[in-house]
């Protein structure tokens, strides 16, 4: 039987629903309840961290509710998902993918969604406390290149945009392999 995690600030339609093990935090039931005690999977609201941030349009308290989720990570051990380069990483001193460890243990990867099935390539950072690079699960390798962006760039030209839905889903397979992580990490009692 797989080790019982958290999924914090998921969609109400989220896909960890579906995985085994999974106890699930959406809109309707508040992330800010979840008592603690597990390790988790964090999908804070990004879009007052993003690069696109002078353009947001927040709920009241919503901004705060990533440094409250980084907390949650460096306590009891997990993931946290935020799109690349997010603001989030300076204001709360996590360290940026490939410098090493901070003082909590945590370290930072960058990955591509596109990897675990994504139609855009979709960097992302993950922010992961109680589980060495060594010891996270494989990534996995896909052939080709995205069909879509997220938005059109330099990189990416002429290829069609993904929807609002598509940015904030987590594909299938990478919530799978988040939730794997998320039940390797182990934060030592203090």
């Amino acid at each position: 039987m797989p080790k019982p995690i958290a999924v914090l600030f998921a969609r109400v339609d989220s896909v960890y629903k579906t995985l085994p093990d999974c106890d699930v935090y959406d809109i309707e039931r508040d992330a800010l309840t979840w008592p603690g005690g597990t390790s988790v999977v964090a999908h804070p609201p990004c879009r007052s961290w993003g690069r696109l941030r002078q353009f947001a349009h927040p709920r009241p308290g919503e901004k705060e509710l990533a440094p409250w989720a980084v907390v949650q990570v460096r306590r009891f051990g997990g993931v946290l998902e935020h799109p690349a380069c997010s603001t989030l990483w300076a204001h709360c001193g996590l360290p940026a993918p490939g410098e090493g460890a901070d003082t909590f243990g945590g370290w930072s990867l960058a990955i591509e969604q596109f990897q675990w099935g994504h139609r855009a390539e979709k960097k992302t950072w993950l922010y992961i406390v109680g589980c060495s690079p060594a010891a996270a699960p494989p990534q996995p390798r896909r052939e080709g290149k995205p069909t879509h962006c997220v938005r059109p760039t330099k990189a990416y030209p002429r290829l069609p945009s993904i929807t609002k839905a598509e940015r904030e889903h987590t594909p299938p397979a990478l919530a799978t392999w988040l939730a794997e992580l998320a039940r390797r990490c182990v934060v030592p009692e203090k």
